[in-house]
């Protein structure tokens, strides 16, 4: 891609578009284009023609999704597969139709069988049954990485599609409802830290930012402990809201603790997608690509990373009543290793960062 050459991104607002569009303008790319919400909507065919046909974009990222973690997958379950079905299919043949020389579809670890055999190859795509926490999702995804295969056989299309493990970092959604595990937990330690050190301060502007349904920064502190007693951050008993040491707060997390999981920080996901876009095209790469560090850990000890990374000093409990997703999700990165692109970023180095934005933009 040269600086001048026209790209666009789909959804560049979101967490992996944001980063991509820090990484190309860090290198000088100086014509990139933007579907703005509601003005464009990916889910109508229409306004996605009518977008390329104007821009005429010569490559695209697409990093538009609904994404959410198991709460959300598992109460929308028909926006999940609708929107990102409609989302990716409406791009992919937008970017046929119009002549894109190369599209990169960002797609999610999500897509391999529940029980496949870790860490997962490319080539265990199909090979079982999907998680069904998330298996709208999942389908959807699939569907666009064999759309990019399919018009690539028959239109001599560039389509290229990546599948990024779990990701976290600047523009993360900390939405208590619909956010991702990591992001999920920090917030909670976070707020769970504010109230064991009796810091009403910080929890107001928290809740300012990010209300809460039910509260937000204006709301007494007896209606805010209620509130977020529902999402697992719970007093134990005690005769005051002035809290003096840490076995006063507990802090409820989902399932058992004992999935295992991989993270990227997403500016390694940018860094990575932006070196395939330039060195590579759908002919080198196969149906799709992994993207990732090559490295797990338990949800357990994930936790036990953010606490002391926060500095709460609490009780975690694990409600086992709640589901635990797959049991483990690596991927192999064998291949992304090949090509020539590792991770920069260690999982403590990549909370530390979204820790410090977190304080430093919101929490504070």
């Amino acid at each position: 891609m040269e600086k001048n050459t026209k790209i666009y991104i789909a959804g560049n607002t979101g967490l992996v578009g944001s980063a991509i569009v820090r990484k190309l303008l860090s290198e000088g790319c100086n014509n990139l284009v933007f579907t703005p919400f509601p003005k464009y909507d990916l889910r109508n065919q229409q306004q996605v023609n009518d977008f390329f046909a104007k821009e005429k974009p010569e490559y695209v990222f697409l990093a538009a999704a609904k994404v959410g973690g198991i709460m959300a997958n598992s109460t929308y379950v028909a926006d999940f597969i609708y929107d990102n079905i409609m989302i990716s299919t409406n791009v992919i043949h937008a970017s046929y139709k119009y002549g894109v020389k190369k599209l990169l579809n960002l797609g999610s670890s999500c897509i391999y069988p529940k029980l496949a055999h870790q860490p997962l190859k490319e080539e265990y795509l199909l090979s079982g049954l999907l998680e069904p926490t998330n298996e709208p999702y999942a389908i959807a995804k699939i569907a666009a990485i064999k759309m990019c295969r399919y018009f690539n056989e028959q239109y001599n299309t560039n389509f290229i599609s990546v599948m990024p493990t779990n990701l976290y970092g600047p523009g993360d959604n900390f939405n208590m409802e619909t956010s991702h595990v990591l992001p999920a937990i920090l917030r909670k330690m976070h707020l769970a830290k504010c109230l064991e050190n009796n810091d009403w301060n910080s929890i107001q502007k928290d809740l300012n930012k990010r209300p809460i349904t039910g509260i937000d920064g204006n709301s007494s502190n007896e209606e805010i402990v209620k509130i977020l007693s529902n999402y697992g951050l719970t007093f134990i008993q005690h005769s005051t809201f002035n809290i003096q040491h840490s076995s006063n707060v507990s802090l409820k997390l989902w399932g058992t603790g004992s999935p295992r999981r991989e993270f990227l920080y997403v500016d390694d996901l940018a860094d990575a997608v932006v070196f395939i876009m330039n060195n590579y095209d759908a002919k080198a790469l196969g149906e799709f690509v992994n993207i990732g560090t090559g490295k797990d850990l338990t949800i357990k000890n994930l936790a036990q990373i953010i606490k002391n990374i926060v500095g709460f000093k609490g009780k975690i409990v694990w409600d086992s009543t709640k589901p635990d997703g797959t049991p483990q999700k690596l991927l192999n990165v064998n291949r992304l290793h090949k090509l020539g692109w590792k991770h920069k970023y260690s999982l403590e180095q990549g909370i530390i960062r979204d820790y410090n934005l977190y304080n430093n933009s919101y929490a504070k």
